[in-house]
């Protein structure tokens, strides 16, 4: 999926993110929104986003796996629920920013994030 998105944001406020045929169930994917990295995954017919910054240590989410409706940071192996944000083990003790998200028309948008 190209990171793409900077600035196309539609008059209901929410920013284009990329395509979902682009996304592959369970692959998380990192794309630019806004100057936010944002963290994508595909989970059945629906997506995720979050932030894509593991708030334990700076990393990307985007880099860790995901099982079932979590993901796992690579460094530490601190898991995030994909759909709040919540940390869901230590080491991470705070949430990441969750972004809603809208596919229409096959095309992935997100806006503001909200704190899980």
């Amino acid at each position: 999926m190209s990171a793409s998105s900077s600035s196309v944001v539609d008059t209901t406020g929410w920013v284009y993110a990329g395509e979902l045929a682009e996304l592959d169930d369970d692959v998380p994917v990192t794309v630019d929104v806004d100057g936010d990295p944002v963290c994508l995954v595909r989970r059945g017919g629906g997506v995720r986003a979050l932030l894509d910054i593991c708030s334990h240590q700076d990393y990307p989410l985007s880099q860790g796996e995901v099982t079932g409706d979590s993901i796992e940071c690579c460094v530490h192996g601190a898991c995030f629920d994909l759909t709040t944000g919540a940390a869901l083990s230590l080491p991470a003790t705070e949430p990441v920013p969750v972004f809603p998200v809208q596919v229409r028309e096959g095309k992935v948008y997100v806006t503001s994030p909200e704190t899980g």
